[in-house]
């Protein structure tokens, strides 16, 4: 059922959907789906349904007709490049030139070599002295500054997937963000904003947007 609301809803926003996994269940229904959905903010409307789903409804799967209530885990999260290009402005760098100090021959103290570079932005700063030569100098600095912010991508770019990966340990039964009750009354409610909609087949045929943009203004 969630299945068939979320492709639903993306086949209504206009976006583009790949069935990447699809395990039917052991009787019915699906064990587990992964989909990837590219188009214009998907990402930024579909990250508020990651949580658990609650459904109340009779059973068809019960001789006796009791009403049964089940749970489903659903996880959005970005799809990230694994190649990180590292572009600087000439605009963002500060270039200091110094006279360098230390063993290094004649020309140390007397020509101004050593070279210091400041990434504005980052605040990373790297130096070299090392080459007698300005120009080898800056062009060293500028490689070290180069793998400096490399690693700090890297780094928040890391820091982003533990933060969602948190997030998905969460989740957990008891903690469901929308309820779909079928029986004994009928109604949908997101147990985060407390908004209610009493047509239960209109969402279920993929009309989440009251749903998602109630959590994104919240």
């Amino acid at each position: 059922m969630l299945f068939r609301m979320y492709t639903r809803w993306i086949d209504k926003k206009g976006y583009n959907c790949q069935i990447i996994d699809y395990q039917p269940g052991d009787e019915a229904g699906i064990k587990g789906a992964t989909l990837r959905v590219s188009g214009v903010n998907c990402y930024g409307f579909m990250k508020v349904e990651s949580g658990v789903h609650r459904l109340v409804r009779i059973s068809p799967y019960n001789a006796s007709g009791k009403r049964h209530t089940s749970f489903a885990s659903v996880f959005v999260y970005p799809e990230i490049k694994d190649e990180i290009k590292i572009n600087i402005d000439e605009s963002d760098l500060r270039i200091d030139v110094y006279r360098a100090s230390g063993a290094g021959g004649q020309h140390v103290n007397k020509t101004s070599s050593a070279v210091r570079i400041t990434h504005l932005p980052t605040g990373v700063v790297v130096q070299c002295q090392q080459e007698p030569s300005q120009h080898r100098n800056k062009e060293i600095a500028f490689k070290v500054l180069k793998s400096r912010l490399y690693q700090l991508e890297k780094e928040s770019r890391d820091k982003k997937m533990q933060t969602l990966h948190d997030g998905k340990d969460d989740i957990a039964w008891g903690s469901q963000i929308r309820s779909y009750v079928l029986h004994p009354y009928r109604m949908v409610k997101d147990h985060r904003t407390d908004f209610e909609m009493g047509d239960v087949d209109r969402v279920l045929n993929g009309d989440l947007d009251p749903f998602i943009e109630g959590v994104l203004l919240s």
